[in-house]
């Protein structure tokens, strides 16, 4: 029996506040309006963004609306399509996209950002492009997070802010495409542009910093450098191509000099992917003067990083990355295709799979790092 047009009754893990442990609940998925695409998930994993939502103590993540929906690194069906939708048909496999990609606006028309801003305004409060959410518990909104929210069993999203992707791709692989790997892996690739030969150092290896790691020795560099304070994390990094590791707890002088010892001057690249500033400004002064360039990955809110100036004018680049660069829409099916090829890796992410309702299984792994990426199956 068809579904299309049709309210869709299933199962979701929703947070009705901060701080409190997610609820699988009873939710209804209304059709698609104008410009959008209801998804079945197949499967979901557990960004470290998610459980700064429901976690965390920063205030930009507190100040988002509950009850909500988490989940944002996804991948699954289409199950109906809205008025107006011309590139989607029901059973085309997607990547459901927190940054959206219209292809009309400037920044879309320009080589130089990724940055669309189509319905993001909407979509970062949860709602979609009308104001609503499509998902709605016992009689109440629940809001969408980042427009997202893939911890539904269904979900609605915007026609821009979801790649189609080829028919034979795993989706409880490629999901992590949808944040973490692209971001990391752009971060080293597109936006750092690290060139072959080059002295790398990633701060932080968790799923992007690795993900980092291996756009750095896809790029060619020759010697790469992961800095964690969780040494059980230092094989895995081997395994995506550091050539060493340092934590900087062995040490009692801060890590950037340790580094700038280690390379005789500094790192060529520093790649930030842990979202703290402290650790932000030890990776800018971690590279060389001249020519070192820092990329910021990790996400944070409201926290300040501190500049010293003189690092910046003596010649050093200090640049953000969004999504890892990436032009959401049309990159995502080439990095799938990358996969697809063995240009990437993706199965060396994945420590756990879990089904719906050990969600909150999930969350514990992430914040205790025992876990890279634990993927849900829907």
């Amino acid at each position: 029996m068809s579904t299309t047009g049709q309210v869709i009754r299933c199962k979701a893990a929703v947070a009705w506040g901060p701080g409190r442990p997610l609820v699988i609940d009873d939710v209804e998925v209304a059709p698609p309006k104008a410009h959008e695409v209801r998804i079945k998930i197949v499967a979901t994993s557990v960004c470290h963004t998610d459980w700064e939502c429901l976690y965390g103590t920063r205030k930009g993540m507190k100040s988002r609306p509950f009850p909500l929906i988490l989940g944002h690194e996804a991948a699954g069906v289409v199950e109906s399509v809205g008025p107006e939708v011309t590139k989607f048909s029901p059973g085309d496999k997607v990547i459901p996209l927190f940054l959206p990609q219209c292809g009309e606006c400037e920044r879309c028309q320009s080589p130089k950002t990724n940055h669309c801003r189509r319905n993001w305004a909407n979509t970062q409060m949860g709602v979609l492009a009308d104001g609503t959410s499509r998902i709605s518990c016992k009689g109440q909104q629940v809001f969408q997070f980042l427009g997202v929210s893939s911890f539904s069993q269904y979900t609605v999203v915007p026609d821009t802010s979801l790649a189609k992707i080829r028919s034979d791709a795993p989706l409880d692989k490629v999901c992590l495409l949808g944040c973490g790997v692209s971001t990391g892996y752009g971060a080293a690739v597109k936006t750092g542009k690290v060139e072959k030969n080059s002295v790398c150092a990633v701060f932080g290896l968790g799923a992007v910093g690795l993900a980092a790691v291996m756009g750095c020795q896809a790029a060619g560099a020759k010697r790469i450098i992961g800095v964690d304070i969780n040494p059980d994390k230092f094989a895995k990094a081997v395994v995506f191509g550091a050539t060493e590791c340092v934590d900087p707890g062995d040490h009692s002088r801060p890590i950037q000099e340790v580094l700038a010892e280690m390379t005789g001057g500094g790192v060529d690249y520093a790649l930030e992917c842990v979202g703290s500033p402290a650790i932000m400004s030890a990776a800018l002064e971690s590279t060389i003067d001249a020519w070192g360039t820092c990329v910021i990955a990790g996400w944070t809110e409201t926290e300040a990083m501190s500049v010293v100036v003189e690092k910046i004018l003596m010649g050093r680049t200090l640049k953000g990355t969004y999504f890892g660069g990436w032009k959401s829409v049309q990159d995502v099916p080439n990095l799938v295709d990358d996969y697809m090829n063995n240009k990437l890796k993706l199965d060396e992410f994945i420590t756990h799979t879990l089904l719906l309702d050990q969600i909150n299984v999930a969350f514990d792994l992430l914040k205790s790092g025992k876990s890279i990426r634990t993927i849900i199956s829907l």
